[in-house]
């Protein structure tokens, strides 16, 4: 859980240098969060961006981070992205 906890928190910015026009990496994040994604297919959408089974098992505990969360969790995460999207630091990208 750590592992995917520091995963996240280096595409964090990522998001803020891509910005919201970044759709790939949106994509990859909007499915991420999503309750009705399931691993199996977060682990195919992703699949261009995973080699090694490491990469592989961050993946599907980056996903199952987020399938265990509540929708209210979810939501405020799209909120904190959606911030992060719109705050003076990343409005100069």
């Amino acid at each position: 859980m750590k592992l995917v906890m520091v995963l996240m928190l280096a595409a964090l910015s990522l998001c803020c240098y891509a910005g919201p026009g970044c759709s790939l990496l949106g994509n990859v994040i909007e499915k991420a969060i999503d309750p009705t994604v399931s691993k199996d297919e977060y682990r195919d959408y992703v699949q261009a961006f995973t080699q090694s089974e490491t990469e592989k098992n961050a993946v599907d505990e980056l996903k199952q981070c987020f399938l265990q969360q509540s929708n209210e969790t979810l939501a405020n995460f799209e909120q904190m992205m959606q911030t992060i999207y719109n705050s003076v630091f990343c409005k100069i990208f």
